[in-house]
Order: structure tokens, then sequence, then C-alpha cells
């Protein structure tokens, strides 16, 4: 027999792993996390055919949703999250909503506008104009951006190193830090190594605990690259700001800024200068509660 209890459910797919809940009768019903493998965001039909799948997996058989809003990693573009949502309603029959990840943040932490700062792995700053239009700044990758983000640490790091190489200095802690964890034997060696990372992002970000135990360490060098991880963090608010999207609530997430301290403070100290009114929070909660808020606001 089908419940008619209205069900709201709340995704939030990341690069690695995909957390699920649902709401119905008062409280959370499911709450379900699995992997990302098979996430497919620049193909609608496919993407939509694997949300499907999740929520019917993750429901009781007798339960289908009555609203489904999704936070999607690497659905970069309205148009991009528009044809995932359209596929994704012909396939369940139900209101449904698809936005970027970064695009829960405001609504996890219950407010109805402001920035969400990313800075993990990549770095990424989303928010909204004044007419509901989507504007997103940042993310275009470790190579090309990505600043402030673990992958991007990394690569400023390592053209840190290679200058004071060149100007004859002795290698201090950053160096060592670099040369130990990409497992080289000097200085030279690391651009091979940085060239031969298959998925640069997740390689190069992984080693960016070296960069903040050198800054411990009283790396100069260190210390400037984190500081400038900062101020380009807060430069994405700036963006967003001269954009016209109300910057007053900076709510931040992201495996990089909040376990470091060090980038904490580099961010909202240079946040503050550039933007006095500007309120940065770390965000408590997991950001798939803003999918969940999302979802039953279509109810």
């Amino acid at each position: 027999m089908q419940d008619s209890t209205p069900y709201a459910v709340g995704i939030d797919v990341g690069g690695t792993k995909t957390h699920l809940r649902a709401f119905a009768g008062g409280e959370d019903v499911v709450d379900r996390v699995r992997g990302s493998s098979g996430w497919r965001p620049h193909d609608p039909g496919a993407a939509a055919d694997w949300l499907a799948a999740l929520v019917t997996d993750a429901l009781p058989s007798h339960v289908r949703p009555s609203a489904l809003a999704v936070g999607a990693h690497a659905c970069e573009t309205p148009r991009q999250c528009a044809g995932i949502r359209a596929a994704l309603q012909e396939r369940i029959g139900v209101p449904a909503l698809v936005v970027g990840d970064a695009e829960l943040l405001v609504p996890a932490a219950g407010l109805d506008k402001g920035v969400g700062l990313v800075a993990g792995t990549g770095s990424v700053a989303v928010g909204r104009l004044p007419d509901g239009a989507a504007v997103q700044v940042g993310g275009w990758g470790a190579v090309l951006g990505d600043e402030g983000g673990a992958a991007g640490l990394v690569r400023e790091a390592a053209r840190a190193v290679w200058a004071a190489h060149d100007r004859g200095e002795e290698p201090d802690a950053l160096a060592t830090g670099l040369v130990a964890a990409f497992g080289v034997a000097e200085v030279p060696a690391l651009g091979a190594a940085l060239e031969s990372a298959t998925d640069v992002s997740a390689e190069w970000g992984r080693h960016s605990p070296a960069v903040f135990a050198a800054a411990e360490a009283g790396s100069p060098l260190a210390r400037a690259v984190i500081a400038d991880g900062g101020r380009a963090l807060a430069g994405l608010v700036v963006r967003l700001a001269a954009r016209g999207v109300a910057v007053d609530d900076v709510v931040v997430a992201g495996g990089t800024v909040l376990a470091q301290p060090a980038l904490y403070e580099a961010f909202t100290s240079a946040l503050a200068e550039s933007l006095p009114g500007a309120r940065p929070q770390p965000l408590r909660v997991p950001p798939v509660e803003g999918a969940l808020a999302l979802a039953r606001s279509l109810l």
C-alpha cells in the first residue's frame, strides 16, 4: 500500500560521496551515504537515471517522494542544472530542483540569501542576484584556478619553492615537505611529479597538509602561500559583490578551509579588509540539510 505521507528528499552529490536524506511526518526518516561513482553530470539523461535509481534504492518500497532537491557536484551552469532537472522530473513525476552543490550551503545554514563558499580540494563561491539568477565564480580546476583549495595551494607552494630554488636559496621546510610528500629526491624533480598526475585535483590536493605543516614549522614561503590563498577566497566573495550578489552572510564549507585554522583566519582577515560588512560563518551541519530545506520548499 502506497504511503500518503509527503516525503521531501534532499540529495548532496559530492565529488566522492553522496548524501541522501528524506523528511516526513516532522522528522528525518532516511539518512543514506554512498559513493558518487557513476555520477555523470554532463549527460542529463544519465544523471537523472542515476538520481532516480538512488531514490528508489534509498526509500522504502511503499514510498515515493513528494518533492526532490539535489545539490550536484560539477553542475556548473544554470542551463546544465535545468537539463538534469527536466530529465529527472520526467522520471519521478514530482516537483524537483537541481542546483550546484555549493548552493546548498546558504539554505543549510537556515538563511534565505547570502554566499556559499567552498574550499575543499577546489574552491568556488556562489550566490544569487536580486532577480534570483544564480552566479558562480571560481571553480576552474587545479590547473587554471581553484586558488585557496587544497590542489591550488599545492600548486602555488610548488611555484614558491621553485622560485626560491632559482634564487639560489637553500630548501626550507616547505621545499623539504613537498619533496617528501611527492616522493622525489630534490626540488627540480617536483615538476615531473606534478605533471605526471592523472587526476590533477585529487593527486595534488592530497599533499596540502605538507603546506600547513611547513607553515607551522616556520616556513615564510608556506605562510605566504596560505595568506595568498585566504586572499583569493575572499576575492571570490568580492567578485560576487561586484556583480550584485548580497554578501552580508558568507557560509563557508570544505574540508580544507574548515580543517585548517590558518587558512580560515587568512580568509576572514582578508574578507574583513575588503568587505567589512560581510559576516563569515562555518557551516556546522551537513550540506544535505540545504537540499532537504529546498525540497521542503517545493511541497
